[in-house]
């Protein structure tokens, strides 16, 4: 059975926001818009939603298509609906945002995206929309969330040092961290495996490779488990 309504109603857009750390700065995804509005300029990737499909299936369909990436994991972060946000319409946006390893990872502009490329997270340019605003308050969630969820290690490859699990740490919060404290917490949550190898090629004494046992943590959860860093 079919509608009409007699009330107007507002145009629903998915944006994400696409962290990616490469061992010394975070970055973000960003695409080149190749359609008016702000066309050249600057912006998050997203569109929108067709009336055929979920917010979660926009957000993976407009991230391929803009990006070229796919099978990333996606969280919804939170809606944003000011009046004037788009000059074309009411549009409401859904937003989510991913975390990923950039090992490996390499997007290109496709559909409306004349350009996709990775922007360190102190550098950037001036958005269009409202995605300055989206960018900094999904940064500011990213922070918050360090400290009782282990997201950070959704940016580090399978095998890292304690050294650079921690230099994450440091550059998404934007301060130093005490070494001491920081593997205490760490090790006491007991949530790391150590394997058998080491750095290589190094001019310092080689630290040894852990990896993070998701199983262990995923266990604990429903067990009530907090994790606290």
């Amino acid at each position: 059975m079919s509608f009409t309504y007699k009330y107007p109603r507002p145009a629903v857009a998915v944006d994400m926001v696409i962290f990616g750390y490469d061992t010394k700065k975070l970055r973000v995804l960003l695409i080149r818009r190749g359609i008016e509005p702000f066309f050249d300029c600057w912006a998050l990737p997203g569109g929108f939603v067709n009336p055929d499909e979920s917010l979660d299936d926009a957000a993976r369909r407009e991230l391929a298509e803009e990006t070229g990436l796919d099978q990333i994991f996606m969280e919804q972060l939170y809606s944003f609906g000011s009046v004037d946000r788009d000059p074309r319409e009411r549009v409401i946006s859904v937003c989510y945002y991913a975390l990923i390893d950039l090992l490996g990872t390499t997007p290109k502009g496709a559909s409306d995206a004349a350009e996709a490329r990775w922007f360190n997270i102190d550098d950037l340019p001036t958005l269009a929309f409202d995605h300055n605003e989206i960018l900094n308050f999904s940064l500011e969630r990213i922070r918050g969330k360090l400290s009782y969820q282990p997201v950070g290690f959704e940016l580090l490859p399978r095998l890292f040092t304690l050294s650079q699990l921690q230099r994450l740490y440091e550059v998404i919060l934007g301060h130093a961290l005490d070494k001491r404290n920081f593997r205490k917490k760490l090790m006491k949550m007991d949530l790391l495996l150590a394997t058998d190898e080491y750095e290589t090629n190094v001019s310092h004494r080689a630290a040894q490779f852990y990896c993070f046992d998701r199983p262990k943590y995923q266990k604990l959860v429903k067990e009530g488990f907090a994790f606290d860093l």
